[in-house]
């Protein structure tokens, strides 16, 4: 039986555990901080929502499943045609995608009502592609090093502008993940400020415009609007500005050190997205600072683990493109639970592996697998090297003995 499952969960054990830990935690919040939901549009059922979260996340696992079984050479191979891909598909989704909050995040499948959230598969690609340009340039005295970075800035700047109007924090999350990406990947200082100049100075001209020509309208003033929330010391009560802010804070000081119980949160009914964007607050009302900390531990041990995987690879895109994963999915993370603590201001981003939501499930699981895929290749090379090794020291007569014992006899008759 302990054969059998090594077979199917390959790779980092630890990573799996985590998995599986943060799998529970997120049924167990989903189903807890989704009754307004419920009563909304399911008659106050929430096995409805349960079964849904709990089908998505299987479906997750599976994902990790097959993706640690593919070579992440592939990524490698199909990295420009991700990007080729990821242009025309943000620009759909910033002019024709459905839009919530004055944000055109969401595509529906033609013929469906299925959605997906655009932004995540460019992540993912972006990603990719960094990788692939790092692991090309080791070595920036090359002498396509300029032409392959400028060509490199332009695919940054365009997808990270493409998701902006939207999605800042996703933008600006893609865009620091970038930054230090190539930082780790040893692109010399000069390189990564000029980057991170043209990106300011162009986010702050879009800003200008957007208040000079749509003043009090659209996600600029949003933006602005969360920024000045959030630097007031003073927060104004019955404001629906610092409205979920105020819930959030409630429910996190009522939660104590162990919380109240699992199900016993009350501002799951007052806290807007409690079963997205705020499901930490609600861990930690019901589950209290004990909650909260295992899991911030848990994802402190994820990238742990993960550096572990980079540290003995071999080979360069694989280790690039496992910092790069890991770096997006822990930074969300954080943003998220700095958001429900008050420490950033409010954004759109969930809690991986936690929230409720099927493209953000989906697009971290398959970067799991690709890690898992990259530890996986990693123990098969050190068993290679170990086994070249052994040979190397075995005595020339040994290796003479072996050889003649794997020799078959000959028919002779």
């Amino acid at each position: 039986m302990k054969m059998a499952s090594s077979n199917i969960f390959k790779g980092d054990k630890t990573i799996w555990g985590i998995v599986l830990l943060l799998s529970i935690v997120s049924l167990l919040a989903v189903y807890s901080s989704t009754g307004t939901l419920a009563f909304r549009f399911q008659n106050g059922s929430t096995l409805h929502y349960l079964l849904r979260h709990g089908v998505l996340l299987i479906v997750g696992i599976f994902l990790i499943l097959i993706f640690q079984n593919i070579s992440v050479k592939i990524y490698n191979k199909i990295s420009i045609v991700l990007i080729l891909i990821t242009i025309p598909l943000m620009l759909f989704t910033l002019l024709s995608g459905v839009s919530i909050n004055q944000a055109s995040r969401w595509i529906t499948v033609p013929g469906t009502q299925i959605s997906f959230q655009s932004s995540d598969f460019a992540k993912f690609a972006l990603i990719v592609y960094v990788a692939r340009f790092l692991a090309k340039h080791q070595d920036d005295t090359a002498a396509d090093f300029k032409r392959d970075f400028n060509i490199l800035t332009v695919c940054i700047l365009l997808i990270c502008g493409l998701i902006l109007p939207a999605n800042f924090s996703t933008a600006a999350l893609l865009f620091v993940t970038s930054l230090m990406l190539l930082f780790l990947g040893r692109v010399k200082i000069k390189h990564i400020l000029k980057l991170l100049g043209i990106g300011t100075l162009l986010v702050g001209l879009f800003i200008s415009i957007s208040l000079l020509f749509f003043e009090n309208k659209g996600r600029v003033t949003t933006w602005l609007s969360r920024i000045d929330i959030f630097n007031k010391s003073e927060v104004v009560s019955n404001n629906d500005k610092n409205f979920q802010i105020e819930q959030s804070k409630i429910a996190i000081a009522s939660g104590g050190f162990f919380g109240k119980g699992p199900g016993n949160s009350t501002q799951r009914n007052f806290l807007p997205h409690p079963y997205s964007d705020f499901i930490f607050a609600i861990i930690i009302e019901e589950y209290g600072f004990v909650g909260a900390f295992i899991i911030l531990f848990a994802y402190l041990v994820l990238f742990f683990r993960a550096g572990i995987i980079v540290k003995r690879s071999r080979t360069a895109f694989p280790a690039f493109l496992s910092v790069g994963l890991i770096l997006l999915l822990v930074l969300q993370a954080l943003i998220n639970m700095g958001v429900a603590t008050g420490i950033f201001p409010v954004t759109g981003q969930t809690l991986p592996l936690i929230s409720m939501g099927g493209t953000s499930i989906i697009f971290t699981t398959l970067s799991i697998g690709i890690i898992l895929n990259v530890s996986i290749l990693n123990a098969r090379l050190k068993d290679k090297s170990n086994d070249e090794k052994e040979k190397e020291d075995m005595p020339q007569t040994e290796i003479n003995k072996e050889e003649t014992l794997n020799v078959e006899p000959q028919n002779i008759a």
